[in-house]
């Protein structure tokens, strides 16, 4: 019973967490607007795959490795930051194309690949992950709990994009997003912007 209780802590906490706005639903959002509920499911997939990978180096004791090796957090930090900077690019050329010309079609697959490297390149899901976990754990630490929690809140994560991407994809939506596209495009270049100079900044701050 206190090792379920522990568990539906660290969920709750994650949830909380996940559902928030940031780069990856923004990201999942504008995707199923532009590109159909499909894409979107894909692109989610994808997000969730790399989210579940941080959990697995948070569980695993390796994310306390990984925020100690300055070197290599800042190594992440910055083609994390670099990574959000070119988001932000092809958003802002979005902004520029007039509203007759198409944006050449992406090749479904890569959907996936674009919203697992989007969540790798952050390492601050790994600090994300870390709290979590802590929110059910004791001194202790059962290893039951962590796995639990970790593959529990993995498919929080998925339901969590999978949700942005089934509302995001709906037609209202979608129309309104032909109608609003530069207006859109150009809100979520700026964010995903300051994103990417923010962790930029914070990886060569001390």
């Amino acid at each position: 019973m206190v090792e379920f209780e522990n568990i539906i802590a660290i969920a709750l906490a994650f949830f909380i967490v996940t559902v928030s706005p940031g780069p990856a639903n923004i990201a999942v959002a504008t995707v199923s607007m532009s590109s159909g509920r499909k894409n979107g499911l894909l692109f989610g997939l994808g997000l969730s795959v790399g989210l579940g990978f941080w959990g697995i180096v948070a569980a695993t004791g390796m994310g306390v490795i990984l925020q100690s090796t300055a070197s290599l957090l800042t190594i992440f930090k910055v083609l994390g930051g670099l990574y959000l900077l070119w988001l932000a690019v092809q958003s802002g050329r979005s902004v520029m194309r007039k509203a007759g010309n198409v944006a050449s079609p992406v090749d479904q697959g890569r959907w996936f690949w674009r919203g697992l490297i989007l969540n790798l390149s952050n390492p601050k899901a790994v600090v994300a992950w870390m709290a979590a976990l802590s929110m059910g754990l004791g001194e202790e630490g059962n290893t039951s709990i962590v796995v639990g929690a970790t593959l529990i809140c993995t498919m929080l994560g998925f339901v969590n994009y999978a949700g942005y991407a089934m509302a995001f994809s709906r037609s209202g939506f979608m129309t309104g997003y032909k109608r609003l596209r530069r207006w859109i495009d150009g809100v979520v270049a700026g964010l995903f912007a300051v994103a990417g100079i923010g962790l930029l900044r914070s990886a060569f701050t001390r």
